[in-house]
């Protein structure tokens, strides 16, 4: 079941200029990993962690760098969370998220969708090929520390 919907749109000159005159920012917004990246992908990512916090209805308990957005070896993004932001996301009972990426003339867009077992279907059966049954959980969390947990994206 659905339970939450954000999205949002980056202008990518404006998001350089800001990095530019506050380059502290970009240590308080993005992990080690994604300050590597190019500024159009850094503003997708910005507007993926936006989105995200849409969808969750509130940035309560959620902290930028707890969010980070890797990408498959298929280019597909996905979340990465940790420490108090995972917590946030598994008490409210969320078992996937899902995340779309596109940058193109100028802007940068991530849309995120959030899946929850409804209520009362708890025991239902789930995807396979999931890891410990909750889809688009990933157990490799070699790149964040012990109580990262990772969700899949869908399609960029």
């Amino acid at each position: 079941m659905i339970v939450g919907i954000g999205v949002d749109l980056v202008d990518i000159p404006r998001f350089e200029r800001t990095i530019e005159r506050t380059p502290r920012l970009l240590e308080r917004l993005f992990s080690d990993a994604e300050r590597q990246l190019k500024p159009h992908s850094l503003a997708a990512r910005y507007a993926a962690k936006e989105a995200l916090i849409k969808a969750l209805g509130g940035s309560d308990g959620v902290h930028w760098t707890e969010i980070e957005i890797a990408s498959e070896a298929s280019g597909r993004p996905v979340f990465s969370l940790c420490g108090s932001t995972a917590e946030v996301v598994a008490e409210r009972g969320i078992t996937a998220l899902h995340l779309s990426l596109s940058h193109d003339a100028g802007l940068a867009t991530a849309y995120v969708i959030l899946e929850a077992v409804p209520p009362g279907n708890a025991n239902q059966s789930t995807a396979a090929g999931t890891e410990d049954g909750v889809p688009g959980l990933d157990a490799n969390t070699a790149s964040r520390d012990a109580a990262a947990s990772r969700f899949e994206g869908g399609a960029a």
